[in-house]
């Protein structure tokens, strides 16, 4: 059969269960990753266009296919075999998981005739093979001796092998190329790793010992040469530091003796003649210090200037003159202008009036100081550090009190917003405050409603103990006839037991009057203002359980409502005795008169 000729080659593809591949196909891959030693005139068949310009032979992909690559197979052709692709429609074989440090494959499906120089002439293609281990069923282990070689074998897999021309069933197969797991393979993983660890925690430490900060350097041990060269380095201001700690060492370690203690004394003193330096530096620097208190104090002075002359701007705004003309959101705009601004300059004079008195109270102590009192120093520090922290607390105190008064703005224009009223801070405390009476009216009310209902009650009988009393005053007048017209023997043998009957029915009659006066005393209320008065001493009486007497009631009264006397207020208790009841404690010239709250007793035992 000629191998040239496009039908026997479909035919030849269609009896071993291939999809036809054209003879002359694409290239799979750039040239840039083809292997190296390529011959691409190594061709078992003459006259065809190698197929993959990878192949020595059949080169392999070093790494998965990339995006512009293809992914269909090809026909790959070696020097003692051929290789099918598998039909591009079948799933892809599976792989067990990779071992760590893989190098090593497992091939199987190999045919029977084929030997290790077959093998060998396909896998060497992937890359150098350092061993191969062939068994007798038809498999093989081949070892490479990187691990990236192992990708381009398992791209075989699923490959059909033939050897030669031939037909026969042992001179074909279908490979299965799988990762295999050698005990080599994982030694040498091991050893890489404890390499990487080494290394890393090598350059951890180098990394330390960059970051770690240099050692103090070594003094120096004590000798006449070196005690004259740290003594002109103590002369000089700028080594000075060093040679103060080089003389603090050799006095520690005890360099100090009868022959040296002139040398040592010497060093001492000129470490003594540097105090007046550092007391004129620092006097220096205090002056500096001064200089720039009094450049802020000028440049606040300034700026409070111009806050004053920005809260006159909107306060003239403010005016009616001017007001007048401006639109409903200009208003806002300016009156949560004129707070902020009035703000800023209260905080600023406030700080302002902190550096006043912080002058003030150094210019005490030093006066203090000046008359010589040593004894009463530390109390002034104490003081000075006492009046320190008030003031840092009031001005945190201060910063809250703004940052409350931002949210309350706030509130209030989103009230505002919403088409409620404005309403100043005094008439919110108000309301609250009506609010809070109104809640406690509300139950008193309910309260006076059941007390009314009892009353309604109460009239009730008195109707009906009214109209048995006109009842008995009849059955009264006509005994009275019929004594009259009776003898006088009657009279005398029934005129007691009459008067008994008489007496008896008398009494209730008296009862009733005396149930008369005290509704009478108990009228019922005249006004709205009363039952506000009610509502308010019940609360103030609820909350003081054991009373409290009318000078003290009257005194909480005042507060809300300056115009009530104390003669009020005790005329209503005593017109609600269901409600209050006044109980005396104390005796002689302690006696005391107290008003307690009695109303829920009433509702408990009827």
């Amino acid at each position: 059969m000629a191998v040239t000729d496009p039908a026997a080659w479909a035919t030849a593809m269609n009896n071993l269960g291939m999809v036809p591949v054209g003879l002359a196909g694409q290239q799979l891959v750039a040239d840039s990753i083809c292997v190296r030693g390529f011959d691409p005139a190594l061709s078992m068949m003459s006259g065809i266009t190698p197929l993959n310009p990878l192949l020595p032979g059949m080169g392999l992909v070093p790494q998965p296919p990339a995006a512009e690559v293809p992914g269909i197979k090809e026909i790959i052709h070696c020097k003692s075999c051929t290789l099918f692709p598998p039909n591009p429609n079948l799933p892809p074989p599976s792989t067990r998981e990779r071992p760590p440090g893989c190098k090593t494959v497992f091939v199987g499906g190999l045919p029977e005739n084929a030997t290790e120089e077959i093998i060998q002439e396909v896998f060497e293609q992937c890359g150098d093979i350092t061993a191969i281990r062939k068994s007798k069923k038809n498999f093989c282990h081949i070892r490479f001796s990187e691990e990236f070689m192992v990708d381009k074998a398992i791209y075989l897999s699923g490959y059909r092998m033939r050897l030669g021309s031939s037909t026969d069933k042992k001179d074909s197969g279908r490979l299965h190329v799988d990762f295999a797991q050698a005990r080599d393979d994982f030694y040498e993983w091991e050893c890489k790793q404890r390499m990487l660890a080494r290394e890393e925690r090598h350059r951890r430490k180098m990394e330390e010992d960059r970051m770690r900060p240099p050692s103090p350097p070594a003094v120096m041990h004590y000798s006449e040469h070196e005690a004259t060269v740290l003594a002109e380095k103590l002369k000089d201001d700028g080594k000075f530091p060093e040679a103060a700690t080089v003389l603090l060492a050799w006095v520690e370690r005890g360099e100090v003796n009868r022959r040296t203690a002139n040398q040592f004394y010497s060093m001492v003193q000129l470490a003594n003649s540097h105090v007046r330096r550092l007391m004129n530096e620092k006097a220096a620097h205090e002056q500096e210090m001064e200089q720039a208190k009094e450049n802020f104090k000028t440049a606040l002075m300034g700026i409070l200037t111009q806050f004053e002359q920005i809260v006159a701007v909107f306060n003239a705004s403010s005016r009616q003159k001017a007001w007048d003309h401006f639109s409903k959101a200009q208003r806002k705009n300016i009156d949560i202008w004129r707070k902020h601004s009035e703000e800023l300059r209260n905080a600023h004079s406030e700080q302002l009036m902190g550096i006043r008195r912080e002058e003030e109270m150094e210019m005490s102590d030093d006066d203090d100081d000046s008359t010589g009192n040593p004894s009463n120093k530390r109390p002034r520090v104490d003081e000075s550090a006492l009046a320190a922290q008030a003031y840092a607390l009031k001005e945190e105190n201060d910063s809250l009190r703004w940052q409350l008064d931002a949210y309350r703005n706030e509130v209030e224009l989103l009230k505002q917003e919403k088409g409620q009223l404005f309403r100043t801070e005094e008439s919110l405390t108000k309301d609250q405050q009506l609010q809070f009476l109104q809640q406690t009216l509300q139950g008193m009310q309910q309260q006076l409603l059941k007390i009314q209902e009892e009353l309604n009650h109460k009239k009730s009988e008195l109707e009906q103990a009214r109209e048995e009393h006109t009842h008995t005053q009849a059955l009264l007048k006509i005994l009275q006839e019929q004594l009259k017209k009776n003898t006088k023997e009657l009279a005398e043998t029934n005129g007691h037991n009459e008067t008994q009957e008489i007496n008896v029915m008398t009494v209730p009659l008296v009862n009733q009057d005396r149930e008369k006066n005290s509704e009478k005393r108990s009228q019922p209320l005249k006004s709205e203002k009363e039952a506000l008065l009610i509502g308010i001493i019940s609360t103030f009486l609820h909350v003081h359980p054991f009373g409290a007497n009318i000078e003290y009631l009257w005194s909480y009264m005042q507060q809300l409502d300056s115009r009530i006397s104390a003669n009020e207020i005790e005329m209503l208790l005593i017109r609600l005795p269901r409600m209050f009841k006044q109980e005396f404690s104390g005796v002689g010239a302690t006696l005391e008169k107290r008003w307690k709250f009695c109303a829920f007793e009433g509702i408990k035992t009827t």
